[in-house]
């Protein structure tokens, strides 16, 4: 099979961790192109995966062909790399969020439509076993009815980490704060198990960080087209640095995920009755966690994973997309479903200015 020729546009840190994925699948894929303003970098990236350094995408498409488009550029600039690659004909796979607003997704989901090419926001958290045995049992009917949901990102970043780069942490750019930047694979994964969102209300604050202009706490309650509730509590002010944890609450079970592990799930066949318990069970003989195994043989229950370290959910993403270049099934992440996720975020940040309850339209 011939290899897709691949660019990565924007050559920063999480550049790295897709230069990795693409020679874990040097039989699919060849890096020819590394795209950055400052060469330099782009050259590092080169010396490490291989392709050839470009300060624009314009000069590396001219260099030659160009089947699938990385796009790792800071948020607010996500689209107009996207489209760029989009009308010369690429795939496109892009980083978390599609971009800073749901607008400005959508400008980019009206080209993919027209142009019928493949766009994937990376939402690798979607493929971890812990929540691909979550998502199967909501889906098996083995929670219930889902009734709420909770999503909590409780990070440190120090001073020095929005000082290293004058993108980070402004409006044009980040697009956010905590809850943009940290908190969108959690929200995103609040979305996948509660569905479609309807309405959102939060506060947001600055409590621990200088020169920046975006929050370092957000909370908020959100309200699903189902009924259920989510309630979100975003944070790089949590020193030194705690968990992500996704909780899911049904009438039938209960899953929780931290730090991508499964480490509690109780879920009722649908085959059988619930025991009526009336004033709940708490200690650890509910938790059927164990007899669930990921793709590798292990139990995805608690571990020594670290917040925010990579895995290979990545390389599960790619797989996907790979998948449905080939016409095997469409993306399981594309921009309808990121949207969910962008939209919850800014109608929090709206709501913030506002102090009103905004509704959402996705």
């Amino acid at each position: 099979m011939t290899r897709i020729p691949t660019a990565v546009v924007g050559a920063g840190v999480i550049a790295a961790q897709h230069g990795i994925v693409i020679d874990q699948l040097a039989d699919r894929l060849e890096l020819v192109a590394v795209v950055d303003r400052d060469v330099a970098k782009a050259e590092a990236l080169v010396a490490e995966h291989g392709g050839v350094a470009f300060a624009s995408i314009e000069e590396a498409f001219a260099a030659g062909p160009i089947g699938l488009v990385v796009v790792c550029t800071p948020t607010g600039a996500h689209g107009d790399a996207a489209i760029d690659a989009l009308e010369r004909g690429a795939h496109v796979i892009i980083e978390k969020p599609a971009e800073i607003t749901v607008d400005r997704a959508n400008r980019i989901l009206a080209v993919q439509e027209r142009v019928d090419r493949v766009v994937s926001v990376i939402s690798q958290h979607r493929f971890d076993p812990s929540t691909e045995i979550v998502l199967e049992r909501i889906r098996a009917g083995e929670l219930g009815r889902i009734t709420s949901g909770v999503a909590a990102i409780d990070w440190w970043r120090g001073q020095s980490y929005y000082d290293s780069g004058d993108w980070r942490g402004t409006w044009a750019l980040d697009g956010g704060g905590a809850l943009m930047n940290q908190g969108v694979h959690t929200v995103d994964l609040l979305v996948a198990a509660l569905g479609r969102p309807v309405e959102v209300f939060g506060y947001t604050a600055t409590n621990a960080h200088e020169r920046i202009e975006v929050e370092d706490v957000a909370v908020g309650v959100v309200r699903f087209a189902s009924g259920a509730l989510g309630v979100i509590h975003a944070s790089t002010a949590v020193y030194p640095g705690l968990v992500t944890r996704l909780q899911v609450h049904g009438d039938r079970g209960s899953a929780v995920i931290e730090n991508d592990r499964l480490v509690y799930l109780h879920a009722t066949p649908s085959d059988a009755d619930a025991t009526e318990i009336a004033m709940g069970a708490q200690n650890g003989d509910t938790n059927q966690a164990e007899r669930y195994h990921g793709e590798d043989g292990r139990p995805q229950v608690a571990g020594t994973s670290v917040p925010g370290a990579m895995g290979d959910a990545h390389l599960f993403q790619y797989r996907d997309v790979l998948a449905a270049i080939d016409g095997e099934r469409e993306v399981r992440v594309g921009i309808v479903e990121n949207r969910r996720a962008i939209a919850i975020i800014t109608g929090l940040y709206e709501s913030t200015r506002t102090g009103r309850p905004v509704a959402l339209e996705v």
